[in-house]
Formats: C-alpha cells, structure tokens, sequence
C-alpha cells in the first residue's frame, strides 16, 4: 500500500494547515473554477446514520463547515445500518452528477474500489481505510487515516494514573484494523503508566447497539474496573451511559464526546474525562479545500498522527478537573516525547 504523512506542522485552531501534501502528478487538478454560484458538488455516503455523537458526525461537522466557507454543496446520504444497501447508496451517488464522493472505513473500501475505475472523472475521499495504490491503481481516490494509537497512548497513560482499582476496560465494535489501533496505543499508553495495570477486552461486534455497550460495560465494572473506552460508535453510548449510571470514569472516542453530551446530559459529561479525538471533519474540510485548489493528493494513502494535529486527546475543563495537575504535566511529558520520537507508539498501520 502506497502512504504518505504529513510533513510535521500542526492545525491551526482546529482546521489542518494548509497543504496537503502535493502529488507530483497534475491529475488532481480541478478542470474548472468553481463559485457559490457554481459550487464543487460533494456527497457524503454514511453507511450508518448521523447522531453517533462520535465518528460520523465529525465527519458530517468537517463537511458543514466546508460548505459554509468554500464554494461547496453539500449531499449526506445515510444509508442505515443494513449492510445491504450500503453499495446500491454509493453506487447511486456516484452515478449522479457530484464531483466528489466520501465515505468512511474499511467497510467501504471495497465498494468504491469497484466504482473508480468506472467513473474516472469523478473524485473519491475514502477516510479510515485506504485501497491498494500499488502500480498507480485509483488515481481519482484520496484516502485519509489516523495514526489514533499516538494519542490513544496518552489516554491509555492518564487513565492508568485516575484509576483507583488498577483495571482499565475496553469496549471495542469490531476487531478492524482501525478500531484496534486505538486499543494498542491505549493499552501501550496505560501501561507506561503503570506497569501492574490490568486492561480487559470486549467485543460488541456492533456499532449501532448501545444496549450491548451498556451491557458489557456494566459487566466491567462488576469486574472492579473503574474506567472504561468504548471504541465503538453508537454501541459506545450505552457504555457511556453505564459509566455516568455508576459514577465511573470513561474515555471518550473520535470526538471531544464530554463537550458534545453537556448542554443536554451534563452528568454524561462529567465522566468523560477525555476524549481520543480523531479529526476527521477536519481532514475532510482541507481535502475538500486542496480538492478546489488543485492540490489534493489523489492515487495516495496520507496516515495522520499525533505530530501532524490530526489526532490528539481533549484537555477539557472535565480533563482539568479530574485529572491531578501532576498527571497532567506527564501527560505533557510523554506527548512531547511521542512527537520527538523518543517513545515509538504500538500500530497497526503501514
């Protein structure tokens, strides 16, 4: 697989810097100017549906902004969680008139994969999962990913340090390559932490079950853990929940999810004393941006990480207040060692 990173620069405020990295090729080249009149027509393939408070509304955030700002319009097709329609729904947005098509994840990747040859014209983000470039393959597909074990790792390093019973819980959907890599960063992290740290595993098999989350969750803390991950889109919420039901600690996912839940469930907020933030929205904002510049790098894999702004952990008021000012400088500590390459995080990724 073809990849690519960041050269090591930072977002600004919460939008990546300008420049992407540029493909050499001159392929990537919009074919013409595009105004508010005549704007860059974007669909966005979920094949889920939005209110996960996590993954795919950070994607569908990123892409909002993107319309408020540049000369875009933008298309949210959900899908549903029936895994039958979710080729039939890409291949009809691609089959009308939008210039560029995104989705999400691995779970998607085949399916486009079929559909860019056949549309050459048309342009394909794919974030979480990349296609095989090797040979040239898929000029007209860009694919993100998150290097999330960088910042999974602080996470993992910060919850080893708040708990009091010394057992961590994870919540995982699936076992795929990019739900896992959070795991090996928060477990590499917790125990850097704490090398007696013990850390359980639970597998939902499902994103869109919150009665299932909140089922293991409360089966973890039965087990004495005291903090819990859920990697797990919707299922999450329900381990989420559990947490706040138990007065427990969670580490939220993909979003800084303590904000997003405190202007109506403020108790849900109060638990999640930080977040693994993957940002995607973000992401898919510059794409979008560099798309209408010329610039996007389509035909390669870019894998994002902690050096590059495109991960990082949410350092809250719920962060300040539940985590001990000397946690919180070690947490700085490793960061700053992570981004030196002093410390090599676990990855799934190549």
């Amino acid at each position: 697989m073809s990849s690519r990173t960041f050269s090591r620069r930072s977002f600004t405020g919460l939008v990546l810097a300008a420049g992407l990295m540029t493909s050499v090729s001159a392929q990537a080249v919009m074919a013409q100017e595009y105004t508010e009149e005549n704007p860059l027509k974007v669909a966005l393939v979920v094949h889920g549906n939005l209110g996960d408070k996590s993954f795919f509304d950070s994607a569908a955030a990123g892409l909002k902004k993107a319309e408020d700002e540049l000369p875009v319009k933008i298309t949210v097709i959900e899908a549903g969680y029936d895994r039958g329609r979710w080729q039939p729904a890409l291949a009809d947005a691609t089959d009308q008139d939008y210039d560029v098509i995104i989705a999400g994840t691995w779970e998607m990747t085949g399916f486009m994969s079929e559909l860019a040859p056949e549309y050459p014209d048309t342009k394909f983000i794919i974030f979480d999962d990349a296609p095989d470039f090797s040979g040239g393959a898929f000029p007209n597909i860009l694919a993100l990913n998150y290097r999330v074990s960088t910042a999974a790792y602080l996470a993992g390093y910060a919850a080893a340090k708040v708990s009091t019973t010394g057992k961590l819980g994870e919540i995982l959907g699936v076992e795929g390559t990019t739900v896992v890599e959070f795991a090996l960063g928060f477990e590499q992290g917790a125990k850097a932490a704490n090398p007696d740290i013990q850390v359980t595993r639970a597998i939902a098999g499902s994103f869109d079950d919150p009665a299932k989350g909140k089922e293991l969750a409360l089966a973890q803390f039965a087990q004495g853990i005291d903090v819990v991950f859920p990697i797990a889109g919707g299922t999450g919420i329900g381990a989420l929940q559990a947490a706040r039901d138990e007065h427990k600690l969670a580490v939220g996912v993909d979003s800084d999810q303590a904000a997003i839940f405190a202007p109506t469930d403020p108790a849900q907020a109060e638990v999640i004393f930080t977040s693994v933030e993957k940002k995607v929205g973000d992401s898919l904002y510059t794409a979008l941006k560099e798309t209408l510049a010329g610039t996007a790098p389509y035909g390669t894999n870019l894998i994002l990480g902690l050096a590059d702004g495109a991960v990082g952990i949410s350092k809250n008021e719920y962060y300040k207040k539940l985590v001990p000012a000397d946690v919180q400088a070690a947490v700085d500590a490793e960061e700053a060692k992570i981004n030196s390459g002093e410390i090599v995080v676990d990855t799934g990724m190549k």
